[in-house]
């Protein structure tokens, strides 16, 4: 871990890596990039370890969430870069004649990358991907409460890159706020809202961009006209992966009740097939990041009726995949993103109903929808607005490197994955190439006479 005091010193090492002119080089980045993947590769099993120390996590979660996302991302900015990074003719207007106008898609220099704990790995090298991608210079922050993934990182960092390009700054809040303290080009941070405000308020005294994927709560929204097995499997998955310490999981049930009933025996039947009579003893359930977290979240259980799970091991951190009836919306379990494996169910009697009720919440970060209806599904996208949405799936629109990953008002700013994040770590330079071969002197003065013929060419 780098010495308070060396931030200033490291971000003017990189300032220099950077205006020597070598991440300009396409070439170097697609290097770059490959030995990212190889590092990647070459500590799977490592990062398995640390995973699990950190979560209890589950290989096979570690590999589709963390390990081959990364992987993706990598391999399709690969594969598209020569094309992102090539200059873009768009077209010139009659005024600028004998002139041709091109984008530049160019790096912005020292970017500060700062991630969340509850996918600590993915959460710094995805964006890392677009960083490197675009030409910057990096200097990344996992969070110390995954210590475990946040130690391995500098690592792998450390062992693969130069510091000048790429370095690793490990601990908590203070330091977080010594590299804020820092001017850098762009400033992307996973997190939660309020540290979100302090995040783009230190950026505003350098003036600095910043994108900002936050969370909110994502309501899950089923129309009595669905596949129940389905719906639930899809549910039930998308919530209680990772123990349900995911940003974009299902947050609340709002089910129509001429269903509900059938939904929830589903909903249980899942559970059971997925994690075994006893949650507690699957190899395939992970745990609770820390104690603060178990016990916020056990005071969420005091309210409602649990008709599903419940139980509880606070030497284990262990909750159970919980559902919970019979919730008002002025309950602690509905003020706030849960970040859990608990999923309070409501009930709505139409459509209109439901699609009220969600947009007298904040934007939320995703928001799934449930339904057979093609109409019912045009309806919920015209009428709500999110970060994301699925229909007829839950989680799965951020394992797509096609599709933009972002928040929307309180559940973020700016968006990252595939083309996202090249773009969203470059700036877009105009370029207008004008020929000496004419030069029409009609903008020059005196400029008698010259009016009508001028608005006849701009109006």
């Amino acid at each position: 871990m780098l010495a308070q005091l060396a931030f200033g010193g490291v971000v003017a090492q990189q300032r220099l890596f950077f205006a020597a002119g070598k991440t300009k080089d396409i070439n170097f980045r697609i290097e770059q990039l490959q030995l990212l993947k190889q590092a990647i590769i070459d500590n799977n099993e490592a990062i398995n370890k640390a995973l699990h120390a950190d979560f209890n996590k589950p290989e096979f979660e570690t590999y589709a969430t963390e390990v081959g996302l990364c992987l993706e991302e990598i391999n399709y900015a690969i594969k598209h870069i020569k094309s992102w990074t090539k200059p873009k003719k768009v077209a010139t207007p009659l005024t600028q004649f004998l002139a041709s106008s091109q984008i530049y898609s160019e790096p912005l220099g020292v970017v500060l990358i700062i991630g969340a704990w509850n996918y600590p790995f993915q959460l710094v090298i995805a964006p890392l991907v677009g960083a490197i991608a675009a030409g910057n210079c990096a200097i990344l922050k996992p969070s110390e409460v995954a210590a475990n993934t946040s130690h391995l990182l500098a690592e792998i960092i450390q062992q693969n890159f130069d510091p000048a390009f790429i370095t690793v700054v490990e601990g908590g809040k203070e330091i977080s706020q010594q590299l804020l303290s820092e001017k850098f080009e762009h400033i992307f941070f996973t997190g939660g809202t309020e540290i979100g405000k302090i995040v783009m308020a230190a950026a505003a005294k350098h003036l600095t961009p910043v994108t900002l994927e936050l969370g909110g709560k994502s309501p899950c929204i089923v129309d009595a006209d669905t596949n129940l097995e389905y719906t639930a499997r899809r549910i039930v998955w998308g919530k209680f992966i990772n123990a349900g310490q995911t940003c974009i999981a299902p947050d609340y049930l709002l089910v129509d009740r001429k269903i509900k009933k059938y939904l929830l025996e589903h909903i249980k039947n899942c559970i059971q097939n997925f994690y075994g009579d006893d949650p507690a003893i699957s190899p395939d359930y992970a745990r609770i990041i820390n104690q603060k977290h178990f016990n916020r979240l056990g005071e969420l259980l005091k309210v409602g009726k649990i008709i599903i799970g419940g139980d509880t091991n606070a030497g284990d951190r262990y909750i159970a995949p919980t559902v919970i009836d019979e919730v008002g919306w002025e309950d602690p379990v509905m003020q706030e993103e849960i970040f859990g494996p608990i999923l309070p169910v409501i009930e709505y009697s139409d459509l209109a109903e439901a699609i009220a009720l969600v947009n007298n919440k904040p934007k939320p970060l995703a928001l799934y929808f449930f339904s057979t209806d093609k109409g019912k599904q045009q309806r919920v996208l015209r009428e709500t607005s999110s970060g994301g949405v699925c229909i007829n799936e839950t989680v799965m629109h951020c394992a797509s490197s096609a599709l933009p990953f972002g928040g929307v008002g309180a559940s973020g700013m700016g968006s990252y994955h595939g083309k996202a994040s090249f773009d969203t770590f470059s700036y877009q330079r105009s370029v207008l190439n004008k020929s000496f071969l004419l030069d029409l002197k009609l903008r020059y003065a005196p400029y008698q006479g010259k009016l009508k013929l001028l608005k006849k060419l701009l109006g």
